[in-house]
């Protein structure tokens, strides 16, 4: 269980690290790798941080020994991580005219009240940086 908590924990500061498509929240995408491979990660990823990349390479290269379950899931699980990632990361460009438009008074460069003000609320933002918030996760 400990495992299991390690990878929601790991998968969380994923998520505050800076593509839209369907996007699926960390929290899911680590329940599906804990209900999956938990004991695929214990048996043959011990000793490797617990960070996204590495584990992802770990049962990349365990692939032979995974469950059919792990095997099947796991990479749906860190194509849902890489897809949010690319969303967060995308978000301040797709809301550019919105930045200017709702935020003029704040700096470009501080991200995060950038965020905070497009966060606020869709008091006017456009559809496409309304989808892009959403699709990050943000709202």
């Amino acid at each position: 269980m400990n495992l299991i908590r390690s990878i929601l924990l790991v998968l969380a500061v994923a998520a505050c690290s800076p593509a839209l498509a369907q996007t699926m929240k960390f929290e899911d995408s680590a329940a599906i790798l804990g209900a999956s491979c938990a004991k695929d990660i214990e048996a043959n990823c011990r000793g490797v941080n617990l960070d996204p990349g590495r584990m992802k390479d770990c049962l990349l290269r365990n692939q032979d020994v995974l469950s059919p379950q792990c095997k099947s899931d796991y990479g749906r699980a860190f194509d849902a991580i890489q897809k949010r990632v690319a969303a967060r990361a995308a978000v301040i460009k797709l809301c550019e005219r919105d930045v200017a438009k709702l935020c003029a008074g704040i700096d470009k460069a501080d991200r995060g009240k950038v965020l905070e003000c497009l966060i606020a609320g869709p008091r006017g933002i456009g559809i496409n940086c309304n989808k892009a918030v959403i699709e990050a996760g943000y709202r």
